[in-house]
């Protein structure tokens, strides 16, 4: 059902072929990755499916013959399933420079699959197909970010409150379940795609011993995004050690159910946190797995906030996924001073997002942005602060400091 929908990687996807001799479309199951590779090549070349039990038989026992053609783009789908390809496409790339020889597609970042030892450097470009975003499913392009910096938002943006937002959120951006409007339908499809993942697919890539702790675990995890996680805390509620847990976690973040933000760390200051924050890579699975209802949340303040932040990471992630000269970073400090999102641009202008649930906002709600920019850039740097909020306007605080409408992600 992802044709329905314009995706922002497509043109992109098109461009690298261009250039590089390798491309790898990663993504979790069900994005749309399949979809977006029958557009890209458009009949103009060869498409292997490892879904399909022959072709695996086929890749698996005779991986050079499997990878041979002579023109146009191949593309293998779901490569992780036959790892021992890779060294093929290495060796034919090596003897043939000609760029868009193969696409690849994988619902495991293969990078962190120990049976693929080479990264195809030089040779590969690698790209994210995430779940579908707002702007993508409203037909609009990504120009969030180009807008923050240059303080371009408009004056009013309506049409999306706070109960509006939760509705977004609940819905995610699965093509198959944001085409269903039932909610109960779409819970319970998000519901059956969690439990694939778990008997399948984690099955086919990891050696899972204690299948009830990772679902334990899934659920866990839905419950610390837009946090930083205590591991300790986790691992004891699980009776895991720390190393098995963090085994199990890098597996999930391998498979795109959940990432993780790095914190910004450009400053000597030694007081800074060095701690990764957590999100799911998707709201409507994170809501489906917590059981949660959507007009319980909206009263809730703990639940929407960390619904929101969620939701907010996954589409300002999507415009990052867009453009190199951006890296998504977060701050905290030791006096708990906080940033929710840093955007760093290639020249090194800084913007700040904050992520505020409801309707009301004040200037209070920069205190931690205005101490970064004088005591940590010492505004040696271009620094914007925003707040993101559920509000219609456009709040002018300072002159490099701003409410926004959650909207303009999608604008």
């Amino acid at each position: 059902m992802s044709n329905e929908y314009k995706r922002w990687q497509t043109e992109s996807v098109k461009e690298a072929l261009k250039l590089r001799r390798v491309v790898v479309l990663s993504g979790a199951r069900q994005t749309g990755k399949t979809t977006l590779s029958h557009q890209v090549i458009a009949g103009a070349g060869d498409y292997r499916s490892l879904d399909d039990t022959d072709m695996l038989d086929y890749a698996l026992f005779d991986p050079k013959g499997f990878i041979m053609h002579k023109s146009g783009t191949m593309v293998i789908d779901e490569i992780q399933k036959a790892a021992k390809l890779i060294p093929e496409i290495k060796l034919a790339v090596d003897k043939n420079n000609r760029p868009g020889q193969y696409l690849l597609t994988g619902s495991v970042n293969i990078l962190t699959l120990p049976a693929i030892g080479d990264s195809l450097a030089g040779r590969v470009k690698y790209k994210r197909l995430r779940p579908l975003t707002v702007g993508e499913i409203l037909g609009k392009k990504p120009v969030f970010l180009d807008k923050a910096f240059n303080r371009d938002f408009p004056n009013k943006i309506s049409g999306y409150n706070k109960e509006h937002i939760i509705d977004l959120a609940f819905r995610g951006g699965y093509p198959e379940a944001v085409a269903n409007k039932n909610y109960q339908h779409r819970k319970d499809w998000h519901i059956d795609y969690f439990n694939t993942i778990l008997l399948r697919d984690l099955k086919n890539i990891a050696n899972i011993r204690r299948q009830d702790d990772l679902q334990s675990l899934m659920g866990i995890l839905a419950s610390w995004s837009a946090k930083f996680m205590e591991i300790s805390q986790i691992a004891a509620a699980l009776s895991l050690n720390k190393l098995t847990l963090n085994s199990y976690i890098n597996t999930l973040v391998s498979m795109f159910m959940y990432e993780k933000v790095s914190p910004w760390l450009k400053t000597d200051y030694e007081r800074i946190g060095k701690r990764h924050k957590f999100y799911a890579t998707d709201t409507g699975i994170m809501t489906s797995i917590l059981g949660w209802n959507p007009n319980e949340v909206i009263m809730n303040n703990d639940r929407s906030g960390k619904l929101i932040e969620t939701f907010v990471f996954q589409e300002l992630i999507a415009h990052i996924d867009m453009d190199n000269k951006y890296k998504l970073f977060q701050y905290r400090d030791r006096q708990n001073r906080e940033i929710d999102f840093l955007v760093e641009r290639d020249d090194g202008a800084l913007l700040g997002i904050e992520v505020k649930a409801g309707h009301n906002v004040s200037k209070d709600d920069l205190k931690a942005q205005k101490w970064f920019e004088e005591n940590i850039l010492k505004n040696k740097q271009k620094y914007t602060g925003i707040i993101l909020y559920s509000g219609d306007r456009t709040i002018q605080f300072e002159e490099n400091k701003l409410a926004v409408p959650t909207a303009a992600l999608w604008l």
